[in-house]
C-alpha cells in the first residue's frame, strides 16, 4: 500500500491518481510495489542478476500505454536500474516513466536508470520521462538517467524528458541509432534553480537513408545553478538533423551549450541552433502594465516558455 507522499510523487512524476489501467510496474525503494501485465505487453524481473524489468510489446500493438515510475522516499537510498523495452513491429503505444524523490533526510538520494528501446520495423512510441524532488532534508536529490535507442527501419520515436522542480544533480546521456527512414524527435524542458547543476547529452546517429531528428532544448536557470547541453548529430547516409537549444538564464546563473555536427556523406543536411539570454525587458514592462508584479511577469513568461 502506498502513502500519501509515495502518491503524490506518483502524480508528479507519471500524472497517476491510482492505479493506472493497462501494463504497470510501480518500484518504490528499491523495490516492486506493483505490476500489471496485458495480452499483448509482458513486464518481467531481469533474470541476469541486474536489477530492472524487460518490457515486451507484441507486433501490431495499437493504442496501449505502460507505466513504470520509480519513487523513492526515503533517505539514503542509492540505486541503479536496467530497462529493456523490445518494441514489436508496427506498433504504436505510449510509455510513461520518471522518478520522483523526497527527501527529507540527511543523505543522499540517488536513483540511476539505464534504459535500452529496441524499436522493430515501422513501430511508432511516445516515451514521456519526468523527473521530480522535493523535501527539505539536507541530502541531495541526484537523478541520471542513461537513454539508448535502436531504431529499425520506418520507425518513429517521440521523446519528452520533462524536469522542472526539485533535482539537485542530473547527468542525462541518451544516444540513439536510426536505421533507414527512421525518425526520433527529442522535446527537453528543464528548470534549474539554487544551486543545482544539470547536464544534457544528446549522441544521435544517422545510419540510414532517409533517416531525421529533431532534438529541441528548453530551459530556465535561476540563482547560481549550472546547465550544460550537449547536442552531437552524426550524418552517415542521406539524412536529416536538426538540434535547438533555447535558455533563459537568471540572477548568477551559468548556462553552457555545446554543439556537435558530424557530416559524413555529401547529402547529409544537419544544423544547430542555440540562444541563450535574459527574458526580455519589454516582455516583463507589458505584463507588469496589466497589473502583474515583476515576479509574477517572470514566472508567467517562464511558464510559457517551458510549456
Amino acid at each position: 500500500m502506498l502513502d500519501k507522499i509515495q502518491m503524490q510523487m506518483l502524480t508528479e512524476v507519471a500524472d497517476l491518481h491510482g492505479v493506472p489501467e493497462g501494463a504497470y510496474n510501480i518500484r518504490v525503494n528499491g523495490e516492486k510495489a506493483g505490476r500489471n501485465t496485458t495480452a499483448n505487453i509482458d513486464i518481467a524481473t531481469k533474470t541476469d542478476g541486474k536489477s530492472g524489468i524487460d518490457i515486451r510489446i507484441k507486433p501490431g500493438t495499437k493504442n496501449e500505454s505502460v507505466h513504470i515510475p520509480v519513487v523513492l522516499s526515503e533517505s539514503g537510498i542509492k540505486e541503479t536500474v536496467y530497462n529493456d523495452f523490445y518494441i514489436g513491429e508496427d506498433s504504436d503505444v505510449v510509455i510513461v516513466a520518471g522518478c520522483g524523490i523526497h527527501n527529507c533526510g540527511n543523505q543522499d538520494s540517488q536513483h540511476d536508470g539505464v534504459h535500452r528501446f529496441f524499436v522493430g520495423k515501422n513501430a511508432k512510441i511516445r516515451y514521456v520521462e519526468k523527473h521530480y524532488g522535493e523535501g527539505d532534508g539536507s541530502g541531495k536529490r541526484i537523478l541520471n538517467p542513461v537513454t539508448e535507442v535502436y531504431q529499425e527501419a520506418g520507425s518513429y520515436v517521440d521523446m519528452e524528458m520533462v524536469q522542472i522542480k526539485g533535482v539537485d544533480n542530473t547527468h542525462r546521456i541518451t544516444r540513439a541509432e536510426l536505421a533507414e527512414g527512421a525518425t526520433m524527435i527529442v522535446h527537453e524542458r528543464l528548470m534549474t534553480h539554487g544551486e543545482q547543476v544539470a547536464t544534457s547529452v544528446y549522441e544521435v546517429a544517422l545510419n540510414g537513408e532517409g533517416s531525421s531528428t529533431d532534438v529541441i532544448s528548453r530551459s530556465v536557470a535561476k540563482d547560481t545553478s549550472e546547465q550544460v547541453f550537449e547536442a552531437a548529430i552524426v550524418g552517415n547516409s542521406v539524412c536529416s538533423g536538426h538540434a535547438e537549444c533555447d535558455a533563459i538564464i537568471m540572477d548568477k546563473a551559468h548556462v553552457v551549450a555545446v554543439p556537435k555536427l558530424d557530416a559524413r556523406n555529401v547529402d547529409a543536411a544537419l544544423i544547430h541552433e542555440a540562444a541563450i539570454g535574459k527574458i526580455a525587458g519589454d516582455q516583463l514592462i507589458k505584463l507588469m502594465s496589466l497589473g502583474l508584479t515583476e515576479a509574477e511577469a517572470e514566472e508567467q513568461i517562464i511558464g510559457g516558455f517551458l510549456r
